[in-house]
């Protein structure tokens, strides 16, 4: 698979990203299924893998940790990425989630997950949303005292706009390397609101999370999802290609990292093999405008 730097500063990561939204506590019980898709996308080519699940993420770095340990995965050509940053609450008066991007709570989460994963490093920390209450010069702080002491390497956002992120860099001395967003064909505010730009303004790419629009691209019935699909298929005759390689090439072109989601090979395969091919400027608008 084509390698593809994130910023100008690194790291060289595979032209697609592999990541665990999906997978529940229940799928990585199954180790030997785990340990199979894993194997199986390095096969494709991908050494990038976004560790920031909807569910289990001790359980998600503890079968990934078993696996560098055994020396299933070659831990020096993996490239890792995590979120921190999103805790939950629970008590008396209902439960939910809430943002603490505190230095104590950063530093006792990439050491504990660096315990999980049997590694020293994690190459790209990802801040999960904007928190509110945060000191960005003491968070900023704590960023650059784990990565001075090498256990990362590189810092993202998640979600954040324009105004955050600038106000979080105002107190580093390195860069923002990547801002982790939705980004699809039927989903482009980020290219309205200046995310997108302001991350290319840094020298940095977008990942981009939920690539077919969590199915909604592939199976939505909507009149939206139905003229889109209808568009994908035209342009698909040209490059010989299917509606998911058409959409994941769609984010190629402009320069974003799909980060792939889905659990079944064929479909893994299809958004995987999406970059042996580049859409014309022509085609890239017609399907921008198809959903307009």
């Amino acid at each position: 698979m084509k390698k593809v730097y994130i910023n100008e500063y690194g790291p060289r990561v595979s032209a697609a990203v592999y990541g665990f939204w999906r997978w529940t506590e229940e799928d990585l019980q199954d180790t030997k299924n785990f340990e199979d898709v894993v194997l199986f996308t390095r096969e494709l080519g991908i050494d990038t893998y976004d560790l920031s699940p909807g569910h289990g993420a001790y359980e998600l770095e503890t079968q990934f940790g078993k696996l560098i340990e055994s020396g299933v995965i070659n831990q020096s050509e993996l490239v890792l990425s995590k979120k921190v940053g999103l805790r939950e609450y629970s008590g008396a008066y209902g439960s939910g989630i809430y943002y603490d991007l505190s230095p104590q709570y950063i530093t006792t989460s990439v050491e504990e997950s660096l315990k999980r994963l049997k590694r020293d490093k994690i190459e790209i920390l990802i801040l999960e949303n904007f928190d509110f209450l945060s000191d960005f010069e003491q968070t900023a702080s704590a960023l650059l005292k784990l990565q001075r002491s090498g256990k990362i390497s590189y810092i993202g956002v998640s979600n954040f706009n324009v105004f955050q992120q600038r106000l979080l860099s105002a107190s580093l001395s390195q860069p923002i390397i990547t801002n982790h967003l939705e980004l699809n064909l039927l989903q482009t505010e980020a290219l309205h609101d200046g995310r997108y730009d302001f991350i290319r303004e840094q020298h940095g790419r977008a990942m981009a999370f939920s690539p077919l629009a969590d199915g909604r691209i592939l199976l939505g019935e909507d009149a939206q999802a139905v003229k889109l699909r209808l568009a994908l298929i035209e342009i698909g005759k040209k490059y010989e290609a299917n509606v998911e390689q058409i959409a994941v090439a769609w984010l190629n072109k402009l320069g974003a990292l799909p980060i792939i989601g889905s659990k079944e090979k064929r479909r893994i395969q299809n958004a995987a093999t999406a970059h042996t091919f580049e859409l014309s400027q022509e085609d890239w608008y017609f399907l921008y405008n198809a959903t307009k």
